[in-house]
């Protein structure tokens, strides 16, 4: 029996090329695949996209470190996120404290990075796309 892979995937309500590149320039995402609309092999559904959507991202692969994630601009504008959160883990402080402020520019901190019983680094940031991010330390329990 095979394992099963969970990865996320994330609906950017018309703002996934803005997306990609925040990632990019904060967290070093590097792009595997992107495909537009107007590139699918397949027409989409009459009314499935909205009008203007054409050059928007149908769907991307990208990856940070050594996670890959799924994304899109969806199928309607103002998508937003919620119900989730998706947890940065990185090997120094240093870097985990550059990767929270490069995360919270635009965006709004829940919990600022500091110290905690679980982590010798850990915050919370709600990111400029309303994406929610932990950002921690693992630290010895881990």
């Amino acid at each position: 029996m095979k394992t099963a892979l969970v990865q996320p995937y994330l609906l950017f309500g018309g703002r996934c090329d803005e997306a990609l590149e925040f990632y990019r320039s904060a967290l070093g995402a590097q792009i595997d695949f992107i495909m537009r609309y107007d590139e699918s092999p397949e027409a989409p559904q009459p009314g499935m996209v909205p009008p203007g959507f054409e050059r928007k991202v149908m769907h991307t692969t990208f990856r940070i470190g050594d996670s890959v994630l799924m994304g899109s601009d969806g199928s309607e504008a103002g998508t937003k996120f919620s119900g989730f959160t998706l947890s940065l883990s990185v090997s120094t402080e240093a870097e985990a404290r550059r990767l929270f402020s490069a995360l919270a520019v635009g965006g709004t901190v829940g919990l600022p990075i500091a110290k905690t019983f679980w982590s010798p680094c850990f915050g919370t940031v709600t990111d400029r796309f309303g994406l929610g991010w932990m950002v921690s330390v693992l630290g010895e329990n881990a």
